[in-house]
Formats: structure tokens, sequence, C-alpha cells
């Protein structure tokens, strides 16, 4: 697919929509229609206590809002949830049983991908190895599990990678301790259309799209490379491999042939030498033989949490744990300011406009101007602090370092969001919130 083919596909996709993790490749909203502004108590159109838990993004199609979670003691059953996007209430629910239950914990991924939608359904892989789609009706159109296909998955936390759509597939990625792999399935059947075997690694990080050369590709940065393959094929086109750390976040597209990465130093600083050389620009160039990946700018502080850069306007902004922004030039990589907000975002920020939402870990989103001054237009506290998430189905930690662990995953997390022209929609590990 050539750049026009990906200009039309995104013409024709309605502006009431946010398919996917991190939402479309291109969309066009107006900050005017869109909240600065709210509180526990104001500017909240509806809010869903939805049960379990979920780590995943809420995803928009026309007036429905689709997301997850996962219930019992041992991660037994899945959701899916279809609700109105006008008033909050549930059209439609769906439940399987997992394939391969594991214990309730914080400590491992729970409903952590993101499901992808289109008009002719709802795709979504949980990390179990369930894969599901339903038609908008709610239907079920077919269901598989990879760990019984190709393997158990052997990840002590779990997995978070999310699907992408590309034609008539859907791609999901599978990275973890043991045999590895990048999956291309029918979208109308499920089932294989290619499989790329990988490198096994430790990694929750998610493919993007981005266009090469006026080619489409499929862009992996995941645990010691960067990696770019045919979605008609899955062959491997080229790789990048001196970065170390990307193991949470996702590459981001930063203009044709060029993508974002981003690294952690990891919970106890373990991958700090390698992530302070990969954060970086990469620029893929045709060569006549193929592609070759190149760096444009190493960013010398800038580091993320668990959320990716985001770039908007002409510039790339990376928030740390500490609430630390850095905002850079998207071209030069010239830092423009290093100034904290009161919360880290475990969520990737988003730019709309005028505006830059970072949604912090704990319920506070700050809004900044966006560019390269360092100004706070809004901070928006969403839950009182008594208002907490409780979870009867987690497991107690009976390791000390676990449990030291627990009180930085077991309160309530802004995870994700969707947004459509007019509304912000929020997902936090038990409740769905509207914004208008």
């Amino acid at each position: 697919m050539n750049e026009m083919l990906l200009f039309l596909l995104l013409a024709a996709t309605p502006a009431n929509e946010w398919p996917g993790f991190l939402g479309p490749v291109s969309q066009s909203l107006s900050a005017s229609k869109l909240p600065l502004k709210w509180s526990s108590e104001e500017g909240i159109a509806w809010k869903l206590d939805l049960p379990g838990h979920a780590q995943s993004s809420p995803v928009v199609w026309d007036d429905v809002v689709y997301t997850t979670a996962v219930t019992g003691p041992e991660k037994n059953d899945y959701h899916l949830f279809a609700i109105d996007l006008t008033d909050g209430k549930i059209r439609w629910q769906k439940t399987i049983p997992s394939s391969d239950p594991v214990k309730n914990s914080v400590y491992v991924s729970r409903a952590a991908p993101t499901p992808v939608v289109d008009a002719d359904g709802i795709y979504t892989f949980y990390e179990s190895g369930d894969f599901v789609a339903y038609n908008h009706a709610g239907d079920l159109l077919w269901q598989r599990s990879l760990s019984r296909d190709y393997g158990k998955f052997q990840n002590e936390f779990g997995l978070a990678a999310s699907p992408v759509l590309v034609d008539d597939s859907v791609i999901q990625l599978i990275d973890h301790d043991g045999p590895s792999y990048l999956l291309a399935v029918a979208k109308k059947t499920g089932e294989t259309v290619w499989k790329t075997d990988r490198t096994g690694r430790r990694s929750w990080s998610s493919p993007r799209l981005m266009t090469v050369a006026g080619t489409l590709q499929i862009v992996v940065s995941s645990a010691g490379s960067v990696d770019g393959y045919d979605p008609a094929t899955g062959q491997r086109l080229w790789t990048y491999t001196a970065v170390g750390g990307n193991t949470g976040t996702s590459p981001i597209p930063a203009g044709p042939g060029k993508v974002i990465i981003s690294a952690s130093a990891g919970q106890m600083g373990e991958n700090a030498a390698e992530a302070r050389k990969s954060n970086l620009l990469l620029e893929i160039v045709a060569n006549g033989k193929g592609f070759e990946p190149r760096v444009v700018w190493t960013a010398a502080e800038a580091t993320p949490s668990f959320g990716s850069p985001c770039v908007h306007q002409g510039y790339a902004y990376w928030v740390n744990r500490a609430g630390i922004v850095y905002c850079l030039d998207q071209t030069t990589g010239e830092q423009k300011y290093a100034q904290r907000i009161p919360q880290g975002s475990w969520a990737t920020p988003v730019g709309i406009d005028d505006r830059v939402y970072f949604f912090g870990k704990d319920g506070l989103t700050t809004v900044l101007a966006a560019g390269p001054e360092f100004k706070i237009l809004a901070e928006n506290q969403l839950w009182l602090a008594d208002d907490v998430q409780v979870d009867n189905n987690l497991q107690k930690e009976t390791e000390e370092r676990r449990q030291r662990s627990a009180a930085l995953f077991g309160s309530r997390i802004q995870y994700g969001y969707a947004i459509i022209p007019g509304a912000i929609v929020i997902r936090t590990g038990d409740r769905l919130y509207c914004l208008r």
C-alpha cells in the first residue's frame, strides 16, 4: 500500500472513531470541541463501573465504545463490552473462559491488550492467547487460542501487545521468553495468513504502521531491536539492534520513513546504560538493495515511563515516572525544556491543536500548551483520594519485592483513552469515564 492509498484509507474513516491502541494513524481533532477542564464533580458526561480489571484502552466506532476486562482469581474469564457513547449504558457483553488461567495478581498483565475495530467487527486479543472477533451486533465471527496453536506463553508478567489492522489481516505480536513471533490472521476467518518467527524476548510493546519510501510497513520496537516487516508477507525488511530497554513503549511514527523509539531504565535501573542511547529518532532509507535504518538524533536526557512519547506540531514529548516532561524539537532533537508536572503518566500523552494532554497515573490530567515553552493550561483531578479501586479477585502477594510493588499497581490508574470530536473516554482498571 503506498502513501496515497494510506491517505485514502484514512480519509474514508469517519471522524467519530478511535479504532485501536493510540488511535488512528492520523486524525484531525479540534481542541475547541474537547474539554480543557474537568473534575470529579464537573465535566463528566457519564461514568461506568465495570467488573474485574483492565489495563487496555477503550476504542470507539460510530456511537459505541468497546472495552475489555478480566475477572476471577485465576483470570478465569475475559469480557468485551459494547457501551453506548451517548449515555454509557451497556448494549451487550460477551464473555469467554480463559484458555490459559493464571494467578490474578497486580504483577501480571490484566486484560492489557487494546482491541482494534473497523466497519466489519471488533478484534480482541487477550494475554491468555485467546483471539476473538465479533461483529457490531455482538455475534461471534471466529475464536482461536494462540497458546494452544503455537505453545504456552512464558512470561511471569504477562503480555500486553495490541493488535493492528492492515487490509484484510489482523497483526499480532507475541514476544515472550519462549519462541516469539509476529502473526497475521485473516480478519474474516481468523485463519493464519503468515507467521514470522522472532528471537525470544520479554516485552510488552505494540507494533505500529508507518510509511517508508511509499510502502506501508509494520514497525516493532521490542527488547533489543527495532524491526520493519512487510504486512503482506511477514518478511523482515530491516533491523536496528543498537538499542536496549525498549520493552514497554511502542514506536511512534514521526513523518514518512521516520519513527521515534523510546526506552526506559527499568524499575531497578537495570537498563540504564542501554536506555540512554535508545531514545532517538530513526529514519528508514531505501538504498536500492532494501532499507537501511539511520539514527537522526538521540535524546540525551529524555526517558519514558510505561507510556510512549508523542509527536505533535513539530515537537516530541516524553514524560518519566517522576513527572518530568521533556520537549524536543522533532527535526533536530534539541531539548526545549525539561519541566515537572504533578504526576507521571503511564498512558501515552496526546497532542490536540494547541494542547498536549498528560493523563497522570493517579487521575490528575495536566494539559500543557503545545510548543517549545512550558505552560500549564489546566490540572484536572478525575477522582477523589478516597475513591479507590477494590478488586476482590486479586490474590495477595507473598514475596517481599512483590508486596512492595503491589501498592504501585493496586490503586486506580489512568491506563488509556479514546478521543473523538467533543469527547474524551478514559479507562481505569475498574471504570470507564466519558468527559464532554
